[in-house]
């Protein structure tokens, strides 16, 4: 009998218990004495599952391990900012206001007198020459008291002629009369003739107010505006219309009071109209002495150089130049850095953003005049917004 193959043992006699007691023949196929247990249904499992958790795992750090070869967080963080050299060049300093146009001269017409408006001779948009003849008001109780004063005029002239006359005759007698007779009649031309300068003066006074019930034109212009008709009750608190000389124009506007001390007679201005794109040149011709304390404003007229044909109350944007240099060194309002550090802006050097202290003149506008702080050829972060000092930085495209 041949041999038995490695790792097991069979047997052909009557098969027996592990004590050596026979057991009972079953008739089944021999078994073998030694036979590999099967592995435990939970270790067979698990197994696949653990394997995925370590290709999982693997696979989290792979991208980790990427991710951070792509931002390099131990690497310095660059920001991307716009560079502005300084450089020396013309600089003005411009002061940006709203203004209308408005007569060089203008009158609101209203009677010295009260009464009922009998007559208005004119109309809105007529043109009137000085001294012509625009409403009259009814006249006829100061006729009246015209009438009753020359009659008081022409009764003290008689009396004054009758008093000169017994004077005279009395004089003529001489020593034939009485020296107190004399006195007597002397003193009666006195009285006489005051009594005359007091009715002329009577009646002189009511010629003037009786010309007060007729309204000239004070000044040649326009018709602007007729606020009354004819029949109406009016007095010196009414303003039957308003007359303006349009030959010449200007521009009425307010200067806020922060740049009140900055406004100077002969400052050049540059006007445009509204609806319009030429610009028109013009001057500081009036500065009031007064701010407005309800407005803060500070009242400014500002003159055309040559003459313009426009409506009254017109809006018009207008340029003061306050101050011109024929080299300044200037930088854009977002690059100057205002804090409780004071005034400043950041330089770059070797890439790395500087704060350096400047002295600026405040003023409104996009780009301000740099005084001091800074040099010609310095290269000067536009936009400091968000900027700290020792920054790296790196110049981008605006």
């Amino acid at each position: 009998m041949s041999s038995p193959q490695k790792g097991t043992s069979i047997s052909e006699s009557t098969p027996k218990d592990t004590r050596g007691a026979k057991l009972p023949e079953t008739g089944a196929h021999p078994v073998p004495a030694v036979v590999n247990a099967p592995a435990p249904a939970s270790q067979t499992r698990t197994r696949p599952a653990n394997r995925v958790w370590y290709w999982g795992l693997g696979g989290l750090l792979a991208a980790a391990l990427g991710l951070a070869l792509y931002f390099q967080p131990w690497a310095a963080t660059t920001t991307g900012v716009v560079y502005e050299t300084v450089v020396m060049a013309p600089a003005t300093r411009v002061l940006a206001v709203n203004g209308r146009i408005a007569a060089a001269q203008s009158v609101d017409i209203s009677p010295l007198v009260s009464g009922i408006l009998t007559e208005v001779s004119v109309g809105e948009g007529d043109v009137v020459p000085i001294g012509a003849n625009l409403a009259r008001i009814d006249a006829s109780a100061q006729q009246a008291v015209v009438r009753q004063a020359l009659a008081g005029l022409d009764a003290a002239v008689v009396a004054q002629d009758e008093a000169q006359a017994t004077y005279a005759r009395s004089e003529a007698l001489g020593n034939n009369v009485a020296r107190v007779v004399l006195e007597n009649a002397a003193r009666a031309v006195q009285s006489a003739t005051q009594e005359v300068s007091r009715m002329t003066a009577l009646f002189d006074a009511a010629q003037i107010q009786l010309a007060d019930f007729t309204l000239l034109a004070p000044i040649a212009g326009t018709i602007l505006t007729l606020n009354v008709d004819p029949g109406q009750s009016v007095g010196p608190a009414t303003d039957l219309m308003t007359l303006a000389d349009l030959s010449q124009l200007e521009v009425e506007t307010d200067v806020d009071e922060d740049y009140a001390t900055q406004i100077r007679l002969d400052q050049h201005a540059v006007l445009q109209l509204a609806g319009e794109t030429t610009l028109r040149d013009g001057r500081v011709s009036e500065v009031s002495h007064r701010v407005d304390a309800a407005t803060g404003g500070l009242a400014v007229t500002l003159a055309f150089d040559a003459p313009v044909t426009a409506p009254i109350g017109l809006t018009v944007t207008a340029n003061i130049i306050v101050d011109s240099r024929d080299a300044a060194m200037t930088l854009p309002r977002a690059a100057i850095v205002t804090d409780t550090e004071g005034t400043s802006v950041f330089v770059v050097a070797d890439g790395i953003a500087r704060r350096r202290n400047v002295q600026v003149i405040d003023w409104p506008a996009a780009r301000l005049i740099v005084t001091g702080g800074i040099a010609e050829g310095d290269v000067v972060i536009a936009d400091a917004t968000g900027i700290a000092e020792g920054q790296a930085v790196t110049e981008t495209t605006p």
